[in-house]
């Protein structure tokens, strides 16, 4: 069956009187500042702490506009006879967001979480150079970035959270047990210092001469004096043992 003829017209002027009648939702942007959710792609955030400089942004983003550039350190060993390692610094970390598409990759591929997205847009330029923010300016976004959203209450925690807490309840388990074993080694260590003070003296009041309750047999043989005319021929009168 074919169209009536003009029944295009009727509907688009239909549509055209039923808007007619409606109030505008204009904004006066920017005497009113509009209402954003919060994952709207603004301008990109970056978290220095976490990047370690894998180029993964780097790489997978479709514009090339990501500037990234490191030189490597040597760390020393962790621990004593350990072996010397190297890791990545930092040197610049710049996105032009004049070639920007805001497509999010670099945000996803990341896998230390140091990429975020903020929803504040109002960074215009005159100059189309001052859109490539270097590192300092893109930590500076940091401070827009909104809270994540709170977890569903049925919702399990995320395996990281759950990995966390296992380290440190190793780490707490730990300290619980050196501060155990070093208070049951200070109470053994002054328990078995006293008891050698006591042995020491009771040793030292046994072997001293004439300290004891009977003088005369602590005395050493042959100091008492004999009565007759040779040494040692006579009765003697000391206290000889």
């Amino acid at each position: 069956m074919s169209p009536i003829p003009g029944s295009g017209l009727a509907k688009g002027l239909a549509v055209t009187l039923r808007t007619m009648t409606r109030r505008a939702h204009t904004a006066q942007y920017p005497d009113k500042q509009p209402e954003l959710p919060p994952r709207s792609r603004g301008v990109i955030g970056l978290f220095e702490e976490n990047c370690t400089v894998c180029m993964l942004c780097a790489r997978e983003c479709p514009d090339w506009c990501i500037y990234i550039d490191s030189h490597k350190e040597t760390v020393p060993p962790a621990a004593p006879g350990g072996r010397e390692r190297s890791r990545n610094v930092l040197d610049r970390f710049a996105i032009d967001f004049s070639l920007c598409m805001y497509c999010g990759i670099c945000i996803e591929v990341c896998p230390f979480d140091a990429l975020f997205w903020s929803p504040e847009f109002e960074y215009a330029e005159t100059d189309i150079r001052d859109l490539t923010h270097e590192r300092d300016k893109l930590r500076e976004w940091m401070w827009t970035v909104p809270a994540p959203p709170a977890l569903d209450p049925a919702a399990e925690d995320p395996k990281e959270l759950g990995a966390a807490r296992k380290t440190a309840d190793k780490i707490a388990a730990a300290e619980a047990e050196a501060a155990a074993a070093a208070e049951a080694t200070g109470t053994a260590t002054g328990t078995d210092t006293g008891t050698a003070g006591d042995t020491g003296t009771a040793r030292d009041r046994s072997t001293d001469p004439g300290t004891g309750t009977n003088p005369g047999t602590d005395a050493a043989p042959g100091t008492g004096t004999g009565s007759g005319t040779g040494p040692g021929d006579g009765p003697r009168t000391g206290g000889d043992a």
